[in-house]
């Protein structure tokens, strides 16, 4: 009898749990061993089973799955990750990736993406959806350009937090009783952050916030609804 390559699914809920059983199990190439719906269940049964590819979503019930990813990489070193979920900004595919996940695609990529994401990563190789190219490419040239390789550039991490406030639609009064800070002293980390990173105004900034994934644009839009 050929072996079968076992993998187990990881995701709150059932339907979409048969779904991947169903489309994984009718190539005929893998077995699935083990479906779990919270991280403690997961970790459980990858610590006994040991599978050769584990699928889970990011959006767990007791623990964030980018935490989960890597933890299973402790439990079962041998087993390759992969990440089917919802969300298609590029920091959580990179966060993924980081914590040891070798493949990310798109809930709503169809089977043939996640075949092609199952077998790749059988062998050893990552795979990103194709879905994602364009934001990776963006991302590849943000890293490469002379803004981010010159150490003048890089944000402290006051500005950082002030980005990620700016950019959620919060004002200099509201981030700095956050920060307890003065006002005045938010403008001048504002000024400088967007110096550094060469915007203009905060159009840019929020757009440049969103196209890196420092915050998601449905946060942003609720800020704007209840700002």
């Amino acid at each position: 009898m050929d072996y079968k390559k076992t993998v187990q699914i990881i995701d709150r809920h059932p339907l979409f749990r048969a779904g991947l059983k169903g489309v994984i199990e009718s190539e005929n190439e893998y077995r699935i061993v083990n479906e779990s719906s919270t991280a403690r269940q997961a970790l459980n049964m990858a610590d006994q089973l040991h599978p050769d590819i584990i699928i889970l979503d990011l959006i767990l019930p007791d623990m964030d799955g980018i935490k989960l990813t890597t933890e299973l990489t402790d439990v079962s070193e041998s087993s390759q990750i992969m990440v089917v979920s919802i969300h298609s900004k590029i920091n959580y595919v990179v966060k993924s990736i980081q914590a040891g996940a070798k493949g990310y695609i798109l809930k709503e990529s169809g089977t043939d993406c996640l075949m092609d994401c199952l077998r790749r990563i059988s062998t050893g190789k990552q795979f990103i959806d194709p879905s994602l190219s364009e934001s990776l490419c963006e991302l590849f040239r943000f890293i490469n350009s002379p803004l981010v390789d010159n150490t003048q550039t890089q944000l402290t991490g006051r500005e950082q937090e002030i980005l990620h406030l700016v950019a959620e639609n919060f004002t200099s009064k509201d981030i700095g009783k956050k920060l307890c800070i003065s006002s005045k002293t938010v403008e001048t980390h504002r000024y400088n952050l967007m110096k550094k990173l060469g915007l203009k105004n905060k159009v840019e900034l929020i757009q440049y916030a969103i196209n890196m994934g420092i915050v998601d644009m449905d946060v942003w839009k609720q800020g704007c609804r209840t700002g």
